[in-house]
């Protein structure tokens, strides 16, 4: 291998204490992964973090299609809470002895979008991704951790899916594979019965599913995520639980329950 994303989100985010286990297992794996060569980027979400904030603000939280209505004022909220949660991360990760640097899209530019429009506003969709500073993190030995937060064409901060962020850098990188974290084990064709779990799914299941309303919420950027990233480059996409002890090592050796989206 010679790239990995990594995309983390949902519970696994619960903990943003350096003492997290999550956190800590996580420097631990993508520091074995840059031992043996693998240039490795990650990417986190923030959705309770910004919805707590929003309520301690007196602002409702509405999404639309599983993505978060973003008005200007929301959108600034957003901004703090991402950020706080990218240093959060960075920090934990760095005590626990993997070098890391945390960006977001105003940083080289990283990241490009533009408003999907009504009603979500401030929401970017199909974000460019300038790797020119990702290169130059890996060359002097750092980890970049990735806010997603893009720019528009006006330079004014957008609110991405993580998700989103996730599949155009793996694209971009024409990464090995692409790690979506979650807290569920693997993708349910139902998502409240646990026995309808799918250690396998195409392109074709993931059109099917978004027709037939079995993704929903959540689930509907993650598999767009994953659909995109393989028509852009990717070589693999799995889904795993992040929640669990070791989830990126344990998921790239397929050790533990995963789901693989294959062209």
């Amino acid at each position: 291998m010679n790239c990995v994303v990594v995309k983390l989100g949902g519970h696994a985010l619960d903990s943003l204490s350096p003492t997290s286990t999550v956190l800590v297992d996580l420097a631990h794996d993508v520091a074995e992964l840059r031992d043996d060569g693998v240039n490795v980027v990650v990417v986190h979400g923030g959705g309770p973090q910004i919805a707590e904030l929003l309520h301690r603000v007196g602002l409702e939280s509405t999404f639309e299609d599983g993505l978060r209505v973003t008005d200007p004022e929301t959108m600034q909220f957003v901004v703090m809470a991402l950020s706080d949660v990218n240093v959060r991360i960075v920090a934990a990760l760095n005590d626990a002895g993997l070098a890391s640097v945390g960006l977001c899209g105003s940083d080289a530019t990283l990241l490009r979008s533009e408003s999907v429009g009504p009603p979500h506003d401030r929401v970017g969709d199909a974000p460019v991704v300038n790797r020119t500073v990702l290169d130059a993190l890996w060359s002097a030995g750092l980890t970049p951790v990735v806010n997603p937060v893009a720019l528009d064409k006006n330079a004014e901060p957008l609110n991405c899916n993580a998700d989103a962020v996730a599949g155009a850098l793996a694209a971009e990188l024409r990464a090995d594979v692409l790690v979506l974290l979650s807290d569920i084990d693997q993708l349910r064709a139902n998502v409240e019965d646990p026995m309808t779990s799918m250690s396998l799914v195409t392109g074709a299941d993931i059109e099917a599913m978004q027709r037939s309303g079995a993704a929903r919420d959540g689930m509907t950027p993650k598999l767009a995520a994953a659909r995109d990233a393989l028509s852009g480059g990717a070589e693999r996409i799995l889904m795993a639980n992040g929640t669990r002890a070791h989830a990126v090592r344990d998921a790239l050796a397929r050790t533990i329950p995963t789901t693989e989206v294959v062209r």
